[in-house]
């Protein structure tokens, strides 16, 4: 084999190695990376398991108590067992029963609006506030 087709060879390994390398990085700061995105965003709330809907025109109404942001467990259990959810406040939504929609979040401004619905359907409530209805 000649020179200049061992450095190719080389250069060529080393290529790859560098694409794994970069596919497998975690990145971002808070080194959670591709892992931090592939959990939903679900809360629970007496009880009920509530997931973010978007596109959702809704007004905060009165503060209902705490709701928690459990944990992440897109590992299997390896790595999170034990771990503590995030505590966060509920807030009402004007016209929906908490039982159905809850706006979550440290304050009334900075609220996520999550839905309960266990079935995969939106209840029509929520679907009247959502833009394109």
């Amino acid at each position: 084999m000649r020179w200049s087709e061992r450095t190719g060879n080389l250069l060529l390994g080393a290529a790859v190695l560098m694409s794994a390398a970069a596919c497998t990085s975690g990145g971002g700061s808070d080194g959670g990376g591709e892992q931090a995105a592939s959990c939903a965003y679900r809360v629970l709330y007496q009880d009920r398991m509530y997931r973010d809907v978007a596109d959702v025109r809704f007004t905060v109404g009165e503060e209902l108590g705490s709701a928690t942001l459990p944990p992440c467990d897109d590992t299997g259990g390896r790595d999170g067992a034990g771990r503590a959810g995030e505590t966060m406040t509920a807030y009402g939504v004007d016209g929906i029963s908490p039982e159905v929609a809850v706006a979550v979040g440290d304050s009334p401004g900075d609220s996520t609006f999550v839905v309960a619905h266990p079935d995969g359907e939106l209840p029509p409530e929520v679907r009247k506030l959502t833009d394109g209805s």
